[in-house]
């Protein structure tokens, strides 16, 4: 074709001979089997011909069959009417056959990605069944979805409409094994303050980055003086115990450290920090873990500490505790030094973002810098869990070293 003549529609401007899988011929203008001279002295190479002569096989070359260039004007001139119209278009072209898979030392040679073939795993598809439409047959993870029925690229219909989020289901527990095949069993349906402790514990597990800061605080002489004013606290209704004192030196705590009677507000990006101190305190009943709340323990002093923790901590007992005695606190106080153990990591309970534990004490040997020598102090061990993403960990230090040093010495918690 020269410059200038005009085309119809779908007709052929150039052809090259030595499609792959199709024997050239000379007499066809194709390449040369062995890459010799053709006359008129030009090589033969894949790229066609070089040298005088290959203008000559170029313009030469074999037209394709004319029933099939009418066959294909025809169809895109219908396809062009067809789109001018609104109307979908008709298929010119069948698919593509699939790609034979090729073989290596016997086995099939799938084209994929590890990622591919990850997910073909996570799909249950078999990935030599899948008929790729990448490059030389290479299997897509569009290709994949196709194959399980889940193709992740929507309808028309599907993308006018308005997404709607899916809800975040909690994973179905496991269902138990048959435990009567090892022995007799027995089956109590949980009471309600356990049901209502699976569903906080579970919140506070599934939703909260705990960290658990560990210390001891030398309580030899607060235990002194707690035995010397135990008397006077008793004519006042209450008994004078070592969470009595530790809620006044945690309530003190606060106020010099706000953040740890915070709260976080996650839904507006804030933090709502609480002009108030209210303490809940654990109470151990034969129904279950309860917990009070004592309001304004910044305000009361140790005395009227300990009568509103014995009277709240009976009414617990007796399961005579209102709702809102048990709503409100800003920080909670567990202590387990009753029972045993010299550490442990309590749970938060949201919205509060920590929680201090309290194990048994006991007399240790500590090593005296000023006389050179170990001596026997009564050490309480601590554990404070706090919520990471609002409280750093030398926030916490901090902290718990307030803590310790206000029981060290009776006459701080005054200040």
């Amino acid at each position: 074709m020269k410059e200038g003549e005009s085309l119809r529609v779908g007709g052929v401007i150039l052809t090259l001979a030595g499609v792959a899988g199709a024997p050239a011929t000379p007499g066809q203008g194709g390449v040369a089997a062995d890459q010799g001279q053709r006359p008129g002295g030009g090589t033969g190479s894949a790229l066609g011909m070089s040298g005088a002569g290959a203008e000559t096989d170029e313009a030469t070359a074999v037209a394709p069959d004319r029933a099939t260039s009418a066959r294909v004007a025809d169809a895109q001139v219908e396809a062009q009417k067809a789109q001018a119209q609104g109307a979908p278009a008709p298929a010119a072209v069948k698919a593509a056959p699939p790609v034979a898979l090729q073989a290596f030392d016997g086995r099939s040679v799938v084209h994929a990605a590890p990622s591919v073939r990850r997910l073909a795993r996570e799909l249950g598809v078999d990935i030599g069944t899948v008929h790729g439409t990448g490059l030389a047959g290479r299997i897509s993870e569009e290709d994949l979805r196709r194959a399980a029925g889940t193709p992740s690229v929507t309808t028309p219909a599907a993308q006018g409409a308005t997404p709607v989020p899916a809800a975040s289901a909690a994973p179905a527990p496991a269902p138990l094994p048959d435990f009567s095949k090892y022995g007799a069993t027995r089956v109590e349906d949980m009471s309600g303050i356990r049901k209502a402790t699976v569903r906080s514990m579970t919140q506070a597990w599934t939703t909260i980055p705990m960290v658990t800061h560990f210390d001891k605080a030398d309580v030899t002489r607060m235990e002194e003086a707690r035995k010397a004013f135990a008397a006077r606290v008793e004519k006042a209704g209450g008994k004078l115990t070592m969470t009595s004192i530790l809620m006044k030196v945690v309530a003190n705590a606060l106020r010099r450290f706000p953040k740890f009677g915070a709260s976080l507000d996650l839904a507006n990006n804030r933090v709502v920090f609480k002009e108030f101190v209210n303490l809940g305190i654990a109470v151990d009943t034969p129904n279950g873990l309860l917990v009070p709340v004592l309001r304004d323990a910044d305000r009361k002093s140790i005395t009227e500490l300990s009568v509103e923790i014995g009277e709240i901590a009976q009414k617990a007992r007796d399961r005579k505790l209102k709702p809102d005695e048990m709503q409100g606190a800003t920080f909670t106080i567990s202590n387990l030094g009753g029972i045993g153990g010299h550490a442990f990591t309590p749970i938060v309970n949201p919205p509060e973002v920590a929680i201090l534990g309290v194990s048994r004490g006991g007399f240790e040997p500590v090593w005296n810098r000023e006389k050179g020598e170990f001596e026997p102090r009564n050490m309480l061990p601590l554990s404070l869990t706090y919520d990471h993403r609002l409280i750093d960990g030398a926030d916490a230090a901090r902290f718990m070293r307030f803590i310790c040093e206000s029981l060290e010495d009776p006459f701080l918690i005054s200040l």
